[in-house]
C-alpha cells in the first residue's frame, strides 16, 4: 500500500483554495474600488464648497454660489445640492452647505450599498 500523496491530489487542493479564496479576494477590491471613488467625491465636495463659499463672499445669493459650485466641479450637477445660512449684509458671516449623493457604481458593491451621502460646509465673511 502507498502512503502519502501524489502530485495530482496537491494540484487539485490548491485549486479548490484557490476557488474558495477567489471570490473574497475580489470583493475585497471592489469594495476598496468604491471606498477610493467616494473619498475621491468627498475631496471634490470640499473644493465645491470652498469656490461657493468665496462666491458668496462677493455675491450673497444662493444662485451665485450654486453657479460658483457647479462650475468648479465634474460632479454631478444633478446630485448636488447647495444652500446658505447666516447673513447676508456687508460683514456679515455666511454659511454655506454643499450635499452630494455620492453614486455607487462598482459591480456588487453599489447595489448592496447604495448611493453615499456627502456634506460639507464652510463660513465665510461677506465683502
Amino acid at each position: 500500500m502507498r502512503r502519502g500523496h501524489d502530485r495530482s491530489d496537491i494540484r487539485g487542493q490548491a485549486t479548490a483554495e484557490v476557488v474558495l479564496v477567489l471570490p473574497v479576494v475580489v470583493t475585497l477590491g471592489l469594495v476598496v474600488a468604491q471606498a477610493a471613488l467616494v473619498a475621491i467625491d468627498l475631496l471634490l465636495l470640499h473644493h465645491v464648497t470652498r469656490e461657493a463659499a468665496r462666491a458668496v463672499a462677493v455675491d450673497p445669493s444662493a444662485g451665485a454660489a450654486r453657479a460658483a459650485a457647479v462650475g468648479s466641479t465634474s460632479l454631478d450637477a444633478g446630485r448636488l445640492a447647495v444652500s446658505l445660512s447666516g447673513g447676508r449684509s456687508e460683514g456679515d458671516v455666511a454659511r454655506v452647505e454643499v450635499r452630494y449623493a455620492s453614486p455607487t457604481d462598482v459591480p456588487l458593491v453599489g447595489w448592496m450599498v447604495g448611493d453615499v451621502p456627502l456634506r460639507a460646509s464652510a463660513a465665510i465673511r461677506v465683502e
